[in-house]
């Protein structure tokens, strides 16, 4: 149906439209037109993303000198296939409604080579780095200067020949049709993608092509400041961009990195006797400084600059790494310096001026040719010729850690431990340089484009992702859910049976009462709620502590005679086979638990819609583990530099994953689900307040504080409920479009409405 959102025509491809839609649809417009940022907290399962594609992509058609691109990024390529299908099918619908022909539109994804390559030697390749490093060696820089322009790769060749002058067609295109259209053509799909991002009006790809600096800078630098970019399911951007920002230095890695320094002191010295021209050639280039070295490289992805400016970029590599054999002396030095920092025996927290004020001291190594270690890297191994850079990728951390630790005065922390605090007597010493400030990573993001929307639906408290990302958001919502029928059931178990407190705090956390009644919850809904159950934990080394004591006990035993039982580990193989049996079980009638960990893959990224979650259970409130060096400089940061207390940060990191696990259960609104929090610390204020609303407006007092058999009392009536005979009509949870447009009416008329000024008596 085609809507009126505030005196914009939005073309919606159903017949419906939830409430929660049009009010979001709403906050994101007053976004657009004010040129400003958002964050929008929107329920699971309610059209998030046919919502924003629906409004923006009306918008450009509307207002195409306003809105010249949409920058939609998702985290996994699964969810980035969804998105172009809901793309697919709204422009299916506008040329319907259009009736005037194809729409002059270009929607595609991106993604990495390993998705997207068709080469027969290259692409039966499971590795994504190993897909990467036979890619450069077939269209690496040199091989093409070389071959007098050309790779050896003939669908690269192709697309160089024609791609360019021949725009990929308008259309949607996911990553099978861009692969299906490369080989129609004879194109590289990755590089015709990657091209064709700058016309395209719609870019679907993950976060990392837009954070990480290292991936920004070559992918996404020439995309128009008139864009609007999205984050969906953004509830961990914040670690997101910390993670791009950060390195870890093992002992081994070093000594790989020396092996690499002589690797290349054998490459130069062989360069020197065949080719001594090369390195003459680079030399000047480095003395130009290093922009120019840009132009040619596009299929050299790896080697990025983490974080040099574009003024730094057009000086002159600082003379004493100039030269080829004596920047891999530098690099030796460096290196050596690390090795020397390994040794000690305790813990070093360092500030990166600190850590360059004692290199200078002990090496007399400077911090401006530091700044330079990335880039002269890269140079070099161009020069060289080595196109198998994953061979050489400890030298490559450690020249990255070198860049940034030079340039970030602020916002850093460097730390050295001797050892893991969990195994204390076993030496294994890391360097960690660790962002403390996720706003450093999406500044950039923030200051070059005109909108930014960060949207999810488990955003609450809003206003905290405007202070740890360092923004001002002109918008931020969050929409409650509007159901014909409660079909959600949010409750807090704080008691078993016999009242026994129930909580994961690390005090009682090996109370074998305690172990008990979490024991005893998980049977008597097992023996309630039919087909799927997920049951997660805060962490792996309780959830295999408790399972080896329900074990002996006899609980495990009691939880089979009503459902099989699967579990979640570490290992990524094991935890695919897990979920494949555990949704032939919810399939066949068996019915299945799964035991899964908050933060884990199972908490992300994999729906339990309908029978696959009938009831989801929290075991315990997921806080990180705070004895964590890195997490206690990042408090300390965040409470100095943007006045956040610890406790208040804790509880708001807990609370969004717990939210993201329970928010498993409910995928739309012909679903239903039992949330179920087991935990006392769950009944407080300061932690509902920090549940989304479409959660904690269905948590009323009579479902806090509950014991385990008023919760299974509860449950049974619950699930009575959602059983019997239930039709979705229009008018509370659907709208239609004649209903949408009565709101749109009284929603004017309200703006419309003379206010009384309060400051004057009323008589």
């Amino acid at each position: 149906m085609l809507l009126d959102v505030d005196g914009l025509g939005v073309y919606f491809p159903y017949d419906f439209i939830y409430p929660e839609q049009y009010n979001y649809m709403l906050s994101l417009k007053s976004a657009l037109d004010s040129k400003t940022h958002a964050v929008l907290e929107m329920p699971s399962g309610t059209g998030k993303t046919i919502t924003l594609l629906a409004l923006i992509v009306s918008y450009q058609l509307a207002h195409p000198d306003r809105v010249r691109k949409l920058i939609y990024c998702s985290r996994t390529v699964p969810e980035i296939e969804k998105v172009v299908e809901e793309m697919r099918r709204l422009v299916a619908y506008i040329e319907q409604q259009r009736g005037d022909g194809p729409l002059k539109f270009l929607g595609l994804a991106l993604s990495a080579r390993k998705n997207m390559c068709i080469h027969p030697d290259v692409a039966g390749e499971r590795d994504g780095k190993t897909v990467d490093a036979k890619c450069r060696t077939l269209t690496a820089s040199y091989i093409r200067s070389r071959n007098d322009g050309h790779s050896n790769c003939d669908f690269f060749n192709g697309y160089e020949r024609l791609g360019k002058e021949n725009p990929i067609p308008n259309g949607v295109y996911n990553l099978e049709d861009l692969r299906a259209f490369g080989q129609e053509k004879g194109w590289c799909p990755y590089f015709l993608a990657r091209y064709s991002i700058t016309h395209a009006n719609i870019v679907v790809y993950s976060y990392h092509y837009l954070l990480d600096p290292k991936i920004a800078e070559l992918v996404s630098r020439e995309l128009a400041k008139e864009s609007v970019v999205v984050f969906d399911e953004a509830h961990n951007i914040d670690n997101v961009c910390i993670e791009s920002m950060s390195i870890n230095i093992h002992r081994t890695r070093l000594a790989k990195a020396t092996r690499n320094i002589e690797q290349l002191k054998r490459h130069i010295e062989q360069l020197k006797v065949e080719d001594a021209s090369r390195l003459q050639a680079e030399y000047q280039r480095l003395y130009q400084g290093l922009q120019e070295q840009r132009e040619a490289r596009e299929t050299d992805v790896q080697l990025a600059n983490p974080s040099l400016p574009e003024d730094v970029l057009r000086e002159a590599v600082p003379g004493n790494i100039r030269k080829a054999e004596h920047f891999v002396s530098f690099m030796h030095r460096f290196v050596e310096y690390l090795k020397s920092r390994l040794t000690v025996q305790h813990v070093v927290l360092d500030s990166p001026q600190a850590f360059i004020e004692h290199v200078y001291d002990e090496v007399r190594i400077e911090r401006k040719p530091l700044r330079f270690c990335a880039e002269r890297l890269n140079s070099l191994l161009q020069t060289l010729e080595l196109s198998n850079l994953d061979e050489f990728s400890p030298l490559i951390v450690v020249a990255h850690f070198a860049t940034l630790v030079s340039t970030y005065i602020k916002g850093f922390s460097l730390i050295i431990e001797p050892y893991d605090d969990r195994s204390p007597t076993i030496s294994d010493p890391v360097l960690h340089f660790s962002c403390m400030d996720s706003s450093i990573a999406i500044r950039p993001v923030f200051e070059r484009f005109q909108s930014v929307i960060i949207t999810s639906g488990t955003l609450s408290p809003l206003d905290m992702y405007s202070k740890i990302l360092n923004f001002r958001a002109g918008v931020e919502m969050s929409f409650p859910m509007s159901l014909s029928r409660t079909s959600l059931c949010p409750m807090v178990v704080a008691r078993g049976s016999d009242q026994t407190t129930i909580s994961s705090r690390f005090e009682v956390r090996g109370d074998v009462s305690v172990t008990r009644c979490y024991g005893s919850l998980l049977v008597e809904l097992a023996s309630v709620v039919p087909d799927g159950m997920v049951c997660f934990f805060v962490s792996y080394e309780y959830m295999e502590a408790m399972v080896e004591q329900w074990h002996d006990k006899g609980i495990i035993d009691k939880i089979s005679q009503h459902k099989l039982i699967f579990i979640e580990t570490q290992d990524a193989v094991e935890t695919s086979i897990a979920l494949d049996n555990y949704r032939k079980a919810c399939e066949n009638g068996r019915g299945a638990v799964l035991l899964s960990v908050a933060r884990g893959k199972v908490s992300e990224g994999i729906d339990f819609d309908h029978h696959l979650g009938r009831c989801v259970i929290m075991m315990g409130i997921p806080y990180v583990y705070t004895q964590s060096r890195i997490l206690r400089a990042r408090l300390e940061y965040l409470r100095e530099t943007y006045h956040i207390k610890e406790s208040d940060f804790l509880t708001f990191d807990a609370m969004r994953h717990a939210a993201q696990c329970v928010g498993r259960a409910i995928r739309g609104k012909s679903d239903y689900g039992i949330m179920c929090f087991a935990d006392q610390r769950y009944s407080k204020h300061d932690k509902q307040s920090k549940l989304p609303k479409w959660i904690s407006a269905q948590m009323h007092s009579g479902l806090v504080n509950l014991s385990t058999d008023e919760a299974i009392m509860i449950s049974r009536k619950f699930l009575r409920e959602m059983a019997q005979p239930f039709e979705q009509k229009p008018g509370v949870s659907l709208l239609t479009k004649e209903q949408v447009k009565a709101l749109e009416d009284a929603r004017l008329n309200r703006d419309k409405r003379p206010r009384i000024e309060q400051d004057k008596p009323l008589h």
